[in-house]
C-alpha cells in the first residue's frame, strides 16, 4: 500500500529524498491476502469551477492526465500528512497524481482510539493539502474490522454498536462533507467463501450494519460517492467465491435501498494475477452503480501486469479511477516485491513508461463516463503545455456525462 509516479522523461527533475520517509505502515491482515452519472464539476473539484494548471495536475505524460482525457476522475495514491511532509514525495504526488486516499489517518483506532474522542489532525492536514493543490480524496475507512480500537470490538450490545456506528461514522464523514469524493464506508467485511466475515460487527448485527453504516454516511455527506471496498475480489478470477458473494450482496443491498455508491477493488496482485482482472472487475462494476480499482500494487511491477489492470479499468465505462497503493518501493507495506511505479530514487520504473505509452494512445470510447468541464481547459507543465477539451451537457446547472445501466 503505497507511493508515486513521474514521467522523468518530460518533467524536469525533483529534489530527491535520500532519505526514505519513516511513513507508518500499519496492515495485519493481508496475509490472506448504472445509471445516468452526474458530475457537479464545482462540487468534485472541491469548490473550483476548473482544474488548476497541470504543474499542479501532474504533465500531460502523467498518468492522472493520461486517465483524465480518456473520461476518468483520477490516477491516485495513498498518502498521509507524514508522506505529505517529504518534499520529493509530495513533488511526485503533485506532479503525476490526481487523487489522494489517506493510508492510515481515516481509520477508526487513529479518528476515535478512545470513545468519543476524536483526533482528526492526520486527516486534516491531508484534506487540507489535497485542497490546496487541487486533487481529489477518497476517505478510506469509516467501519472496518481491522485497526479497531478494543473498546469497539469489546461492545456486547446491539443498539450500543449502532449508535456507536452511527456516531462515528456521522463525525467522520460530517467533518468533511462537500471536500472528499469518495469514501469507503464499509472495508474487507466478506470472507474467502463469499459470506460475511466474522467480527464485531457482523456478530453482533449481521448484514444490519451495512445499512447502518451507508444510511449514516448518506446523512452525514449526501453529495459523496459510498464505496463497499474488498480485496481478492479481482484476483482469482471472476468466479471466485469472495467475488461472486459480494456482487450477490451489493445487488441485493442497493435493491433494497441501502445507498451504495460503488464497489472498490483493492487490486493487491500477486505477479501473474493481472490476467484475471479484466473480467473480475467487469462483473463488479456491473453490480453498481460505479466502481474503482483503490489500492492497487503488483508484486514486482511487471510492465505487462501493469497495463492489463489498468486497461481493464479503461475498457469499463463506469470505472472512475484507479488508486496505486503508494509512490515508491521502500515506502510500500510490500517493499520486498517492489510492486509500485517508482523507485527508491523516486523515478519511473519501466512499468509507467509501459502505461504512458499504451493507455496514453488510447481515446476515450464514446460510452465513457467523461469527465466535462465548463470550457475548453488549457494547462501547463514545466515541459509543454497541453489542451483538453471536453464538450459540456448542462443539466439543470450541472455537467451531465452518460454511463450505460448497470445491470
Amino acid at each position: 500500500m503505497r507511493h508515486s509516479i513521474i514521467s522523468s522523461f518530460l518533467l524536469s527533475p525533483i529534489v530527491l529524498a535520500l532519505a526514505a520517509p519513516n511513513v507508518e505502515r500499519v496492515r495485519s491482515n493481508r496475509g490472506e491476502r448504472h445509471e445516468i452519472f452526474n458530475i457537479d464539476w464545482e462540487r468534485e473539484l472541491l469548490g473550483r469551477s476548473t482544474p488548476g494548471p497541470l504543474a499542479e495536475q501532474g504533465s500531460e505524460a502523467s498518468m492522472d492526465a493520461i486517465f483524465k482525457k480518456l473520461g476518468k476522475l483520477y490516477f491516485g495514491t495513498c498518502a498521509d500528512a507524514g508522506s505529505l511532509g517529504q518534499a520529493a514525495n509530495a513533488a511526485v504526488i503533485k506532479a503525476d497524481f490526481g487523487q489522494v486516499t489517506p493510508e492510515n489517518s481515516g481509520k477508526w483506532d487513529t479518528i476515535e482510539a478512545s470513545q468519543g474522542k476524536f483526533n482528526f489532525a492526520g486527516l486534516d492536514t491531508l484534506v487540507d493539502w489535497a485542497t490546496t493543490n487541487n486533487k481529489y480524496v477518497r476517505g478510506h475507512t469509516t467501519v472496518w474490522y481491522s485497526q479497531l480500537p478494543s473498546w469497539v470490538s469489546a461492545i456486547t450490545s446491539k443498539d450500543t454498536l449502532t449508535t456507536v456506528i452511527q456516531n462515528h461514522v456521522t463525525k467522520e464523514i460530517g467533518r468533511y462533507a462537500g471536500k472528499i469524493l469518495q469514501w469507503d464506508v464499509v472495508n474487507e467485511m466478506f470472507n474467502e467463501q463469499g459470506g460475511l466475515r466474522t467480527d464485531v460487527f457482523s456478530n453482533l448485527l449481521g448484514e444490519d450494519f451495512v445499512k447502518i453504516a451507508f444510511e449514516a454516511a448518506k446523512a452525514a455527506d449526501p453529495a459523496a460517492k459510498l464505496y463497499i471496498n474488498d480485496y481478492n475480489t479481482v484476483e482469482k478470477g471472476p468466479t471466485y467465491a469472495k467475488t461472486t458473494g459480494m456482487i450477490s450482496y451489493v445487488k441485493k443491498w442497493i435493491a433494497a435501498g441501502i445507498p451504495i455508491d460503488g464497489i472498490g477493488a483493492q487490486t493487491h496482485l500477486m505477479a501473474g494475477e493481472a490476467k484475471n482482472v479484466p473480467a473480475s472487475l467487469a462483473l463488479l462494476c456491473a453490480a453498481a452503480p460505479q466502481c474503482a480499482i483503490t489500492e492497487m500494487d503488483i508484486v514486482n511491477a511487471a510492465p505487462a501486469d501493469y497495463v492489463t489492470a489498468v486497461k481493464a479499468c479503461v475498457d469499463i465505462p463506469n470505472c472512475v479511477g484507479i488508486t496505486v497503493w503508494g509512490v515508491r518501493d521502500p515506502d510500500s507495506w510490500r517493499a520486498a516485491s517492489s510492486p509500485l511505479l517508482f523507485n527508491a530514487a523516486y523515478s519511473t520504473k519501466p512499468a509507467y513508461a509501459a502505461l504512458v505509452a499504451t493507455i496514453g494512445t488510447m481515446t476515450a470510447s464514446v460510452s465513457a463516463p467523461v469527465v466535462t468541464t465548463p470550457a475548453t481547459v488549457s494547462v501547463a507543465s514545466t515541459a509543454k503545455s497541453v489542451s483538453i477539451t471536453s464538450k459540456v451537457v448542462p443539466v439543470n446547472g450541472t455537467s451531465t456525462a452518460v454511463v450505460p445501466s448497470a445491470t
